[in-house]
């Protein structure tokens, strides 16, 4: 068995698009399928799925097709990411340096948070975690941040209804006594977590309100040998700060617009 997943209707379907995307005036199904050597019948199968999606989109009158409005929205939030981590990238790597803990920047996707960047701890013995991997929205600090930038209903919900995992011997599971602490957090702009998703780890987390209202964090982790109450008192205002540094850039910065709009 090959070591590499082979795809072939997906490196098609990317050719495809990149053959368009060298044609400022279009190219039609005759002439994709001669220059990369395709029967027709392939091209069309693989265009008219692209055409449904919003991938491509087909000019009536000349049959030629031309990059559609799906491909600018993800290259768009793509771009929009990336200039996001950009920004908040020194902050993170400040933030590290003052309290030796590792460093995340992620956003809520679903039932789990994606992380969009990590600046690792300089300690030999850290806890990290591969960028554009992900975490149970519920883990620790980082849930309690997100809940409380909720309505009260859809939090209280999301508790009731699907209930808190249990993490370690220390994870709140009773929904009572974690609502209160979503309200504390909510309250005091950060959440903490003391051996709550790691046992021997402890974090704090704030929130970063981003343009029309969309949410990410930062939260930072270390293990509990290195974050006493008084490294955490520290971490607890730096991360609340460091928050709200990232959040005024954000908010300061243009909306992305495509070249010559």
């Amino acid at each position: 068995m090959s070591g590499k997943y082979q795809a072939p209707s997906v490196r098609k379907a990317f050719s495809i698009l990149r053959q368009i995307a060298r044609s400022p005036k279009g190219l039609n199904l005759s002439h994709l399928a001669n220059q990369l050597e395709m029967s027709k019948g392939t091209a069309h199968g693989i265009i008219s799925a692209m055409v449904e999606e919003g991938a491509l989109i087909r000019d009536p009158s000349s049959k030629r097709y031309f990059l559609g409005p799906t491909l600018f929205e993800l290259g768009k939030t793509a771009y929009s990411e990336l200039d996001l981590r950009e920004i908040a990238r020194p902050i993170m790597e400040k933030l590290m340096e003052q309290t030796g803990a590792s460093v995340f920047f992620g956003i809520p996707n679903g039932r789990r948070v994606s992380i969009l960047d990590v600046v690792e701890s300089n300690h030999n013995l850290k806890i990290t975690a591969p960028r554009g991997s992900t975490i149970p929205l519920l883990a620790g600090a980082i849930g309690k941040i997100f809940l409380a930038s909720m309505d009260p209903e859809q939090a209280n919900s999301m508790i009731v209804e699907k209930g808190i995992p249990r993490f370690t011997a220390r994870t709140i599971t009773d929904p009572d006594a974690y609502l209160i602490a979503v309200s504390r957090a909510k309250e005091n702009g950060y959440a903490s977590d003391d051996e709550e998703y790691i046992d021997g780890v402890r974090a704090a987390a704030a929130p970063i309100r981003g343009k029309q209202g969309k949410l990410y964090a930062i939260w930072a982790v270390g293990f509990k040998s290195a974050l006493d109450d008084h490294m955490m008192g520290i971490l607890e205002a730096e991360i609340r700060e460091a928050a709200g540094k990232i959040a005024q850039q954000i908010n300061n910065r243009p909306l992305f617009t495509p070249p010559n709009a």
